[in-house]
């Protein structure tokens, strides 16, 4: 059990810091090869901040623990809605008034919509996974599109806030890189091995563990920078992370990995937890749509129904 808990937490931690090498590593290349700063933001760091999750549920799909794979993208999106936007803002509040979050969130429920209609049949085909991927292609293409036509009316924020600096080197980059590809998978590996041995060690499903413990784990570095940017009087700017995580989750994650192989689901997640991910879908969207402010009692309201979800699921 301890060697299971050890595995677990050592993933999780080079989870986060493999895909921050990555992160740094190709937009600093791209960079160098002159790709513009928009692009750069909107493609190469969007899917980069995705690696961590994608590589642990490809890695759970690949292994047999699919129960982990597709409760990872559910749990996160559940976790990024009432404990990521949650938490925060019990400390400051989160106003949805940033341009184009309405229009965003209508999408990310389309995608949660056309997921859960796609898995009610017990599976993520090929042909499912690819309409998720050239979804998300067509979303990737149309937001570098409106984004070069207000570029000069209102200059997106620069990735570099978030990210900080990038290397510029050649040796520096490649290492950066040689880094994320390197330990990306050894840390889906210990995190997925140590998830199922937890699993198997106390009893339980290998689906809680997905939804939860793992969940929040990909998710932590979403909640730690959400969290300094509330101490900051910043977290407007989470939504707009929230929903485009979302939307990543299920395109990107559930795309790539359904398109390499099938992805079994169990009937738990069918019958409760999907549900569960259209219901804080639907409240992020009527938040954007009504222009709602996440406030402390809010915010509350919502990490206790995070704790409440945790608590039904185990």
């Amino acid at each position: 059990m301890i060697l299971d808990i050890l595995m677990l937490a050592a993933g999780l931690v080079l989870l986060v810091f493999a895909g921050d090498f990555l992160v740094k590593g190709a937009a600093g290349l791209a960079e160098n090869l002159g790709i513009p700063s928009l692009v750069i933001g909107l493609t190469i760091v969007a899917f980069g901040t995705s690696a961590p999750e994608l590589m642990v549920s490809l890695q759970s799909a690949l292994s047999g623990a699919a129960d982990i794979a597709v409760g990872n993208v559910l749990g996160s999106n559940i976790a990024n809605v009432l404990l990521v936007m949650g938490l925060p803002a019990v400390i400051a509040s989160i106003h949805a008034d940033q341009r184009g979050l309405a229009r965003n969130v209508a999408v990310m429920l389309v995608f949660t919509i056309a997921f859960m209609w796609m898995i009610s049949d017990d599976q993520l085909d090929r042909l499912e996974a690819g309409g998720l991927l050239a979804g998300l292609a067509l979303f990737i293409l149309a937001q570098v599109a409106r984004a070069r036509a207000h570029v000069e009316e209102d200059e997106p924020a620069d990735y570099h806030d978030e990210l900080g600096e990038m290397p510029h080197a050649t040796g520096r980059i490649a290492m950066y890189l040689l880094g994320g590809l390197i330990g990306l998978p050894l840390a889906a590996h210990l995190t997925v091995s140590g998830a199922s041995g937890l699993a198997e060690t106390f009893g339980i499903s290998q689906a809680a563990i997905g939804l939860t413990i793992v969940a929040v784990g990909t998710s932590l570095p979403e909640l730690a920078t959400t969290m300094a940017a509330a101490w900051r009087k910043e977290a407007d700017v989470a939504l707009g992370n929230i929903i485009g995580s979302n939307i990543f989750n299920i395109g990107a994650i559930m795309g790539i990995t359904g398109l390499i192989v099938p992805v079994p689901v169990s009937h738990i997640m069918i019958e409760r937890d999907m549900w569960i991910m259209l219901a804080t879908a639907v409240l992020l969207t009527a938040i954007c749509y009504m222009r709602i402010t996440t406030g402390r009692l809010l915010g509350a309201s919502m990490f206790a129904a995070y704790l409440a979800y945790i608590v039904v699921v185990f």
